[in-house]
């Protein structure tokens, strides 16, 4: 059917309202949505109120850009600096992403101590630098990020190449943890890399390997090393893990032949793991007439991974980490001698046990045969658990 004059006037006036509406219900949303400059200072000012300088509402930035990062940084410089900052303190307003709230925190108290004139050294850094590798880290000689940053003022204070700086500022080094123990470990390890300088790949390497040991044995010092002993250590440690994922492999292997076979009621192995024979672990302390230290505690202890084994064939210079197999699968056992006392433990023998708990094999440092006060030692233990020595 036709429309009248009237019902068509009446159908464009009711589009006109609701066109005029939705330009009306647009507008109020670009009013109440913040700025990108509003974000930046807010994004900027959260819990740092206190230090604020400037006020917000009074900040004009002639800034062509519209990234969130940029603006940031011009937001803390106009809020918080009296004084021009190096670009690796201002890298906490712009990233990097990642970091957990107490480092955060930190890196923008030492901005703000910078910012407004204060000591560095004396307000944050005097547990980490001197005062020449603050001077340093506030200077650097290139574009570097704070932990770069810290590293290359760290190595400077070592060397006066500078190429050899930025190559330890580039490295792994920089990226460790700065708990106290850690950075004087680390410190240490940038002091060696000044004294016998090495590419950027090499020193890389042995991060890896001195992260490793540092993990293991927290007394590990760097004290009369060479490059050439570390590189022969690190190669060592690249075998031993080679030693540990066949082992494992080994084990994955044999416990997916277990579980294809009936039942035995046998635990199997787990990742390098097993159960090991059914002997509890032995100590015993000699009298003070016998002990040749005081409060000495003799032990003999199962090793049960393949990560026991390992480290007892390169304690002991022998090649017992051989034996995971027979270990994996019942047909042996395998155990270790030593002395404790005065906070140390010495290794004195590995054993070998066959399935019937008889000593099948015992060596000592570099395959040497049991000594008789050793022996002596086997023999009480032997009697307490029920093994056969030969």
């Amino acid at each position: 059917m036709a429309r009248s004059m009237i019902q068509r006037r009446q159908d464009a006036e009711r589009e006109r309202i609701e066109a005029y509406e939705a330009t009306l219900r647009a507008c109020a949303r670009r009013a109440q949505s913040p700025s990108p400059l509003s974000d930046a200072i807010a994004a900027v000012r959260v819990g740092l109120s206190s230090f604020v300088l400037r006020d917000p509402g009074e900040w004009r930035p002639q800034l062509k850009t519209r990234d969130p990062a940029r603006l940031k940084v011009a937001a803390a410089r106009y809020l918080f600096a009296r004084y021009p900052v190096p670009a690796p303190l201002e890298e906490i307003w712009s990233g990097p992403a990642g970091l957990e709230a107490s480092e955060a925190r930190e890196r923008k108290r030492w901005y703000l101590v910078a910012a407004q004139g204060g000591s560095l050294y004396k307000e944050c850094a005097r547990d980490l630098l001197s005062r020449k590798e603050v001077h340093a880290f506030l200077n650097p000689p290139v574009a570097l990020s704070f932990e770069a940053a810290l590293w290359q003022a760290i190595a400077r204070s070592y060397t006066d190449d500078l190429g050899v700086a930025l190559r330890i500022a580039r490295s792994k080094i920089a990226a460790t943890p700065r708990t106290p123990k850690a950075h004087a470990f680390w410190r240490e390890a940038a002091r060696f890399f000044c004294l016998h300088p090495l590419p950027l790949e090499a020193i890389d390497d042995l991060c890896d390997f001195l992260s490793a040991r540092f993990r293991a044995d927290r007394r590990y010092s760097l004290k009369g090393r060479t490059p050439a002993s570390l590189q022969r250590q690190m190669r060592d440690w690249h075998r031993e893990l080679a030693q540990l994922d066949q082992i494992r492999r080994m084990a994955q292997r044999h416990a997916g032949a277990q579980a294809r076979r009936p039942a035995t009621g046998g635990k199997p192995s787990d990742g390098g793991r097993w159960p090991g024979a059914a002997l509890a672990d032995w100590s015993w302390q000699p009298s003070a007439k016998e002990a040749r230290h005081r409060r000495e505690e003799i032990l003999v202890v199962q090793l049960k991974t393949g990560a026991d084994l390992i480290a007892e064939s390169r304690a002991m210079h022998h090649c017992v980490s051989g034996y995971a197999y027979k270990c994996l699968t019942g047909k042996a056992s395998i155990w270790s001698l030593r002395r404790r006392a005065a906070g140390a433990v010495e290794r004195l023998l590995t054993i070998e046990l066959d399935r019937q708990h008889v000593a099948v094999q015992i060596r000592g440092l570099a395959n040497r045969l049991a000594r008789p006060e050793e022996e002596a030692m086997l023999k009480r233990w032997a009697k307490a658990r029920g093994v056969i020595l030969r």
